[in-house]
């Protein structure tokens, strides 16, 4: 009885050891069940020194002229504003800022012509939204459709659809407006017939859509800002297939999705993306987290789909853009991202050779956007 008892309580004390163990671990670890001596510091406080000493190679300029397709400024810019973003344009060879925040009617044609009085003649250019600010039914798509068809030709170059879409936009009845209603056809067919390209967001990281516990990635990011975390009953891969949905039924409209399709945590699902419909493109705003902790297979998968890959940042922070060519440019090794809520990983380098990073930082943007100037860029 003695015997059993003991034998109880080594079993008891053993589980805990056995359950921290990771897949494929076969023994418990020499740390494992013990507490730290000294206070555990924040997930903020511990930022940890590497003593790794690497070749450095910080790239402050882009090697080659660049189009950022995906940037958010004011329209109608003012002057004064449109000096103090010129200046991050010049220090980074920023050639062209694409301003996915035009508006729509009224606004965006005042936004044109701002543009067209400015001092910088073809350095920013703006794409259309669609106005979802009530909710869609019958004949909404009729409507956006011509609202869409004069601002392009009052210069839009483009249109650009929120992350709205999806999540939030709602029908008369008060269902959700899924991204492939057929309400919204109208749309993608006008992009269709004046050839100019949809960046469309749809969904948000998988980590937003997945339980806020220690093993979400990003854990911080979703704790710092809680309206990213999305409960609205909507789950991820069912706005992925609605996506693909509107995708495979407008083959003629070119799509460029925003973030990567939020693909690229997913290299070999991205490129079946792209093998299975040729009208669509990816930019890679705000991913580069991603493409910086597997710089192998990120290298691999740009150079082999070069012509499907176009350069854009997101928010518009100069300081911030030099992380990117060193991420493209360079094979350097260990450094830092700059926000910590996105990524507590280093990055890598993908070292791209200069035929891929003309294609993603310029000549890719140049052929999806015929509106575009083409004046004055190297040769491809």
């Amino acid at each position: 009885m003695r015997r059993t008892a003991l034998a109880l309580i080594v079993l008891a004390l053993a589980v805990p050891l056995v359950a921290q163990q990771t897949p494929g671990q076969i023994r418990p670890r020499p740390a494992e069940g013990r507490e730290p001596e000294f206070k555990a510091p924040t997930i903020r406080e511990y930022r940890p020194k590497s003593q790794l000493v690497t070749p450095q190679h910080p790239v402050p300029r882009a090697k080659f002229p660049v189009i950022d397709i995906h940037s958010h400024q004011r329209t109608p810019i003012a002057p004064d504003e449109y000096d103090r973003v010129m200046k991050g344009m010049e220090a980074n060879n920023l050639q062209i800022l694409v301003n996915l925040s035009g508006g729509f009617g009224d606004q965006l044609h005042r936004g044109v012509e701002a543009l067209k009085a400015s001092k910088y003649k073809d350095r920013m250019v703006l794409f259309a939204n669609i106005n979802f600010s009530g909710s869609v039914g019958p004949g909404f798509g009729a409507t956006a459709a011509k609202q869409l068809d004069d601002d392009l030709k009052a210069g839009a170059m483009g249109l650009k659809v929120f992350k709205d879409l999806g999540m939030f936009v709602k029908k008369t009845n008060g269902d959700r407006l899924p991204v492939d209603d057929p309400e919204l056809d109208a749309v993608w067919e006008t992009c269709a017939r004046h050839n100019v390209p949809v960046l469309i967001h749809i969904a948000e990281p998988p980590a937003f859509f997945e339980p806020l516990d220690y093993t979400n990635e990003r854990w911080l990011e979703l704790a710092l800002y809680p309206d990213r975390r999305h409960q609205t009953g909507v789950r991820f891969e069912q706005l992925l297939t609605e996506r693909n949905n509107m995708i495979r039924k407008h083959p003629n409209t070119k799509f460029i999705l925003a973030h990567f399709g939020w693909h690229a945590n997913d290299l070999t699902r991205a490129g079946k993306l792209l093998d299975q419909y040729p009208n669509v493109y990816y930019d890679v705003a705000a991913v580069l987290y991603d493409f910086g902790r597997q710089p192998r297979a990120s290298h691999d998968f740009f150079v082999k789909y070069q012509d499907r890959i176009l350069f854009g940042k997101d928010s518009y922070q100069p300081d911030e853009y030099p992380y990117y060519w060193r991420v493209f440019e360079t094979n350097d090794e260990y450094f830092d991202y700059y926000r910590d809520y996105h990524a507590f990983w280093k990055l890598y380098g993908i070292g791209l050779p200069d035929a891929v990073l003309k294609k993603l930082y310029y000549a890719n943007a140049l052929k999806l956007t015929p509106g575009l100037s083409h004046a004055g860029w190297p040769s491809t």
